[in-house]
């Protein structure tokens, strides 16, 4: 039976990393899968858990003996420290392997090196196979390291119109089920759910992941944020109940900025501290619209309803757009009907400053 391809290996590694998504924050997910000297698969794993054995010793458990004088095809670079488990640069050449494939430099300085140290001892490093797809689907943890505050997604939902509640501020419910449910999903992802005050004193929102049919929550929940410059949530606030941890960021706490509101790099700053390294911008408009017009949303999730109000709140106020020409312009990268509505995701361009 003929092997398999290095391509096709990396391909099937960045489907193993994927199934990390959610669990390893505030480390990377990572896939691997090892070839015999053959090219035949003889071992598979990721990065499951933080604290948990990291992908490339997953796999070499599975292939034992088989691994030497094999390749090791890798999504991110090999580790090169010891932390809560070793490094993987030494397991592998400790394993035999003759060869490694990666498709990402690493780009934390803590744990950079992998490469520099399988080549020092006669390993043969490739780098940058299906570098793209490895990156898309690492793209969260990527990008919090390589700029040092975490990957803010947007998301929002409302009618056809761009209505986000009726005239008489109801909003229950926009979407549909399959809508709602879709966001549960999404926010079993991310390490934290940020919203502002306005939407806690409107909404009394829980901000847990659940499961909708029976009410249950996700295991992991997302840290809480609630952005509060004057400290006026309610103590008796779902938020603060004890379904999760939650955070109430005030600007006494955080730092404030030029119009005495809580100062938006600061709070990422200081969550990528606390190892946060995705975060969904849930609510409200304004909120959103303080991120946009400081050009710190990395991906919008809308959910638009084929519904029409024609009247009521919109979905996003004051995100520093006064002329056309100021437009904040977005790249639609997908298009998903998610029961009667439609899911759009799109990523904004960068701005010149």
């Amino acid at each position: 039976m003929a092997g398999v391809s290095v391509d096709e290996a990396m391909r099937r590694a960045v489907e193993l990393a994927a199934r990390g998504l959610g669990t390893t924050s505030p480390n990377p997910v990572v896939g691997c899968v090892l070839l015999d000297a053959d090219g035949h698969v003889v071992g598979e794993g990721f990065h499951a858990y933080a604290g948990g054995p990291h992908a490339e010793i997953v796999a070499l458990a599975q292939a034992g003996e088989r691994a030497r004088g094999g390749t090791a095809v890798v999504t991110l670079e090999p580790c090169d420290h010891t932390g809560r488990t070793g490094p993987c640069s030494l397991a592998l050449v400790q394993a035999g392997v003759a060869r490694v494939v990666i498709a990402v430099p690493d780009p934390n300085p803590v744990a950079a090196g992998g490469a520099a140290t399988l080549r020092a001892a006669g390993l043969q490093v490739d780098l940058g196979v299906r570098r793209a797809e490895a990156e898309a689907g690492n793209v969260a943890w990527l990008t919090s390291m390589r700029r040092g505050w975490p990957y803010v997604i947007w998301k929002y939902a409302a009618t056809l119109d761009g209505r986000s509640a009726a005239a008489d501020g109801t909003s229950m419910w926009i979407t549909s089920e399959a809508a709602r449910m879709d966001v549960h999903a999404l926010r079993g992802t991310v390490d934290a759910v940020v919203a502002g005050v306005g939407t806690v004193l409107a909404d009394d929102p829980r901000l847990t992941s659940r499961n909708l049919r029976d009410g249950s929550l996700a295991i992991r929940q997302p840290l809480r944020v609630v952005v509060d410059s004057a400290g006026r949530t309610p103590a008796d606030a779902r938020v603060r109940d004890g379904a999760a941890r939650t955070w109430i960021a005030t600007a006494a706490e955080v730092g404030a900025g030029p119009d005495g509101r809580v100062d938006l790099p600061a709070l990422l700053a200081a969550l990528h501290g606390r190892g946060i390294r995705a975060v969904l911008l849930e609510g409200g408009p304004h909120l959103a619209g303080a991120f946009l017009a400081a050009g710190l949303v990395d991906k919008i999730v809308a959910y638009v309803a084929p519904r029409l109000l024609g009247a009521g709140p919109t979905a996003l106020v004051d995100a520093g757009v006064t002329t056309i020409a100021e437009a904040i312009d977005v790249d639609v990268v997908d298009v998903t009907q998610v029961g009667p509505d439609l899911r759009i995701t799109a990523l904004p361009r960068k701005r010149e400053a």
